[in-house]
């Protein structure tokens, strides 16, 4: 009982923190949106209803258009994208006037594994924290490890480990004297509770 009164507690803390920017990814934190796999983006060039459409962005990352076929979006801002779109159309239309918008963010998802009571993936529409993304999967169960928490992040080719001590977040003081961060989880992040 005092166990689920605490981390309704720190839970109810989580979702009034914002995430440090530091600590956010750069496509979440206050750079401009980066496209993503699953995103539906809404492509308009002016004057030319054959090409404006809705597409989604596919698991490779490319979307296909008229006339330019296969064009990487994964990975680019909209306004790069807009401006890779201008440069492709260019060679058939005459300044052609474009513009891309992010219809659906589909992106952002998140796995939550081990002992809590619905580990599964979620997808998130705006930033989160890892407590965010365990209270969206129930919270623990009675046999979790919660001070040997550990978010696994793809960087590059490489998988790093970020240890996440729940146990010291919730001590009095939390992390104002020293103690841990309730920081932002990334696009494709693994929280492992064991």
């Amino acid at each position: 009982m005092i166990k689920d009164i605490t981390l309704a507690l720190v839970l109810a803390m989580a979702a009034a923190t914002p995430c440090r920017a530091a600590q956010a990814p750069a496509s979440q934190a206050g750079a401009d949106y980066v496209i993503g796999p699953d995103d539906v983006l809404d492509i308009a060039v002016w004057n030319n209803a054959a090409i404006t459409r809705t597409v989604p962005v596919r698991p490779d990352g490319k979307i296909s258009l008229p006339l330019i076929n296969d064009v990487q979006a994964a990975g680019f801002t909209p306004m790069q994208l807009r401006d890779t779109l201008k440069e492709a159309l260019a060679a058939y239309i005459s300044a052609p006037s474009v513009s891309v918008i992010v219809r659906e963010i589909r992106s952002f998802k998140v796995s939550v594994i081990g002992q809590v009571k619905t580990p599964g993936r979620y997808e998130l529409k705006d930033r989160a924290t890892v407590l965010d993304v365990l209270a969206m999967a129930g919270g623990f169960t009675d046999f979790a490890a919660r001070g040997g928490i550990v978010v696994f992040r793809q960087e590059g080719g490489t998988t790093r480990q970020i240890p996440f001590l729940f146990d010291k977040l919730t001590t009095k003081g939390g992390s104002k004297n020293g103690g841990q961060e309730n920081f932002c989880v990334a696009p494709g992040d693994i929280v492992l509770v064991p």
